[in-house]
């Protein structure tokens, strides 16, 4: 079931809903994997969920499982592709109530080190064609 107002649900029918926040890359097994917009921790990226679906609750054993080794393969490839020396995982839905994680990797001299991530600090958005090559390093990574 398809949310009519939701950015994720919407991808292909209404565009504008996500790129305000993200630059879609691919399908995942069971998710899609966006590069976040906001880049002020360089690889920061979305994996959401392929249905609508408010809670990891509201999946089955199965379909959680393929939706973590979704996000741990993302994580794998921020490692590989920019060597953070953290990753902070985020699941949130408040408004959205659409099924994500965001994944936010942490530099140790960089931005927010030793502290909670921002959700949108708007200090560093980027352009389409960065978002583009930031997204195609994490590709060259993904299993």
């Amino acid at each position: 079931m398809k949310d009519q107002n939701c950015a994720y649900c919407m991808r292909e029918e209404k565009p504008e809903l996500y790129q305000g926040f993200g630059y879609y890359v691919q399908e995942l097994k069971v998710s899609s994997l966006y590069v976040f917009r906001e880049q002020s921790h360089l690889g920061r990226c979305i994996v959401a969920y392929k249905d609508h679906v408010s809670e990891i609750v509201d999946l089955t054993p199965e379909e959680r499982a393929l939706f973590l080794e979704d996000v741990a393969n993302v994580a794998q490839a921020i490692h590989a592709a920019f060597n953070p020396d953290k990753v902070n995982y985020g699941f949130y839905g408040d408004t959205g109530k659409h099924l994500h994680c965001h994944l936010c990797p942490k530099y140790k001299d960089g931005f927010e080190w030793g502290g909670v991530f921002q959700m949108n600090p708007h200090i560093d958005d980027k352009d389409n064609a960065t978002l583009m090559k930031i997204a195609e390093k994490i590709k060259t990574h993904l299993k």
